[in-house]
């Protein structure tokens, strides 16, 4: 944080019946290839780790708190998680759910949260196209939302499990958050 800037918390309150989700595409990760044959144990790059950590103390400055981040079991995304968990002063806790892997339908991701329905900030760790097909999903879009790697959306819902529409609060990208650090 700057000299002179204070902390004021969120901009828009959690509902007090409802809950904040907050969507997170996992940050820059190494390349598919040779050295990477199993995209499931790919992990984040230095640059990636270093903009993540940037991008969540953005996160931290604008006052945002979870209350549990939830993850992809990719590597990419739970070195993510971690970083997110780190970076926070709420201190969440990270649980892994395959529900958030590559190539899960959305009512996978709406059933799991189900079991969450007494936290009110949940993080959410995934990977695109997925990511962005949730968010269009809990908003009531017709199209996908585009996530670049280290970006960040809040959503809010009724209540877990979520029924659509919910309200897309804000969409950060990675380089906004960053910015937000200095």
């Amino acid at each position: 944080m700057t000299p002179g800037r204070s902390r004021s918390g969120p901009a828009v309150p959690v509902p007090d019946h409802g809950v904040s989700l907050y969507l997170v595409r996992h940050a820059i990760a190494e390349p598919r290839g040779a050295s990477h044959p199993d995209d499931t144990t790919r992990p984040l790059t230095h640059r990636g780790m270093a903009r993540m950590r940037a991008a969540v103390a953005g996160l931290e400055a604008a006052g945002v708190e979870l209350d549990l981040v939830l993850t992809s079991p990719l590597v990419r995304a739970r070195q993510t998680a971690e970083l997110v968990a780190r970076g926070l002063s709420s201190g969440p806790d990270v649980v892994v759910t395959d529900a958030l892997a590559p190539g899960q339908p959305t009512a996978r991701v709406a059933e799991a949260l189900a079991a969450y329905g007494r936290r009110r900030r949940l993080g959410l760790v995934g990977h695109e196209p997925g990511l962005g097909e949730l968010a269009a999903w809990l908003i009531g879009a017709s199209e996908p939302v585009a996530f670049k790697k280290g970006g960040v959306c809040r959503i809010d819902m009724a209540g877990l499990p979520p029924v659509p529409p919910g309200r897309l609060v804000w969409l950060a990208l990675p380089k906004m958050l960053r910015g937000m650090g200095d």
